[in-house]
């Protein structure tokens, strides 16, 4: 009788980082290597054949590989096409269409968490509290729905805290209008005013099992207590990323143990209705804050987040949770496997069923300008 082969696993992450060493955010592009790295030794170190992938703006010529290689399933690791995170959706939307397995969120839902308005319209749509606010596409005066100072405004299509900082939140018309106005001429995009939820900033991971429900791990939480006191508890650019400033320094992870069961149990079951809600797909975190009367407002949703082992904020949830780094991420390459049973793969390409397993909707556009979706010791 034949052996039966190993099963085949191409891990596929973005190359963007090379050749832009004077990028300032390129040291966040350039991580994603270090995952895959890491990825790879695990999954052939536990039985699979496992190839590494890099992608480059040639997205033709990696589909054309994929198909060489005729891979099981797809660890998927592009976080950007072009140094752009708004082209995260690319490669998944290729492979959905070629019938290809892959690991987390499909195209549909990488692209929608990059169009916040929307993902907040989509989930105050399905009863899930969100922070009332409205886009803006310039500074000018006009009509705007009556919200309370302080607001918080930040870029509407941009991640890992990019284009967030303490003058982020503002007190009043003067400020908004000149933060707004930075917004859309240093980003080039519209910018998300929303009411500034105070509490506590509460990050929900949750990771998908085959044939049971999901599972949220531990919850972990940022301890503002160091912050100085002329500074918006909020995690800013700085924060996560300059290690010598005092927003860095005063937005330390800790875990989140002390919550009544009832509060934690609503938190929870916030988290999952927003993951349901944007059709999200094997493991994400929410970005929640607990507002002082005790409502779990979702601030951000974060598909495919960073998986790194030592520095990530969803390996040391799972780590919480009891799951070893080699545990989560043979979970979480499960999850595709088993889709790859109903799936035909890249070898035949017939006409697909839906652009995506769980919803189907247009990938949405990409901003020309250059930017990254950075995983972040903070969270990720």
């Amino acid at each position: 009788m034949k052996a039966r082969s190993r099963p085949r696993i191409v891990v596929i992450f973005n190359r963007d980082f090379e050749g832009a060493e004077a990028d300032p955010e390129n040291k966040a592009r350039e991580d994603v290597r270090g995952v895959a790295e890491n990825i790879l030794r695990i999954l052939n170190g536990a039985g699979f054949a496992a190839t590494g992938l890099g992608v480059t703006n040639d997205v033709a010529a990696a589909m054309a590989t994929l198909g060489e290689m005729k891979p099981d399933a797809v660890f998927n690791l592009c976080e950007s096409i072009h140094g752009d995170s708004r082209f995260e959706s690319l490669m998944p939307l290729l492979m959905d269409l070629a019938n290809v397995s892959f690991t987390g969120s499909c195209s549909f839902g990488l692209a929608l968490a990059l169009r916040k308005e929307k993902v907040k319209d989509m989930l105050r749509g399905s009863g899930v509290p969100v922070a009332r606010g409205y886009l803006a596409s310039s500074a000018a005066p006009g009509s705007r729905p009556d919200l309370a100072f302080p607001l918080i405004v930040k870029p509407a299509r941009e991640d890992a805290s990019i284009g967030i900082s303490s003058a982020s939140v503002v007190a009043n018309p003067t400020m908004l209008e000149s933060r707004i106005a930075y917004v859309v001429e240093t980003y080039r995009q519209p910018a998300l005013v929303e009411e500034y939820i105070e509490g506590r900033e509460i990050y929900v991971s949750v990771l998908e099992r085959v044939d049971q429900e999901p599972l949220v791990f531990p919850f972990f939480e940022i301890d503002f207590s160091d912050m100085p006191p002329d500074r918006p508890k909020i995690v800013s650019f700085e924060g996560k990323w300059v290690e010598e400033s005092v927003e860095y320094k005063g937005t330390r992870p800790t875990r989140c143990t002390d919550l009544p069961e009832v509060t934690r149990n609503l938190v929870a079951s916030t988290a999952l209705a927003a993951f349901r809600a944007l059709g999200l797909r094997d493991y994400a975190r929410m970005d929640i804050r607990l507002s002082r009367d005790g409502v779990p407002y979702v601030i951000d949703a974060n598909p495919n987040c960073d998986l790194s082992d030592l520095a990530g904020g969803y390996s040391r949830a799972a780590k919480a949770a009891g799951l070893s780094y080699r545990e989560l991420i043979l979970r979480i390459v499960s999850l595709a496997l088993a889709r790859h049973d109903t799936q035909k793969g890249i070898a035949n390409l017939p006409a697909p069923a839906s652009l995506c397993p769980k919803d189907a909707g247009p990938p949405g556009q990409a901003d020309p300008r250059a930017r990254a979706r950075a995983p972040s010791q903070r969270g990720g």
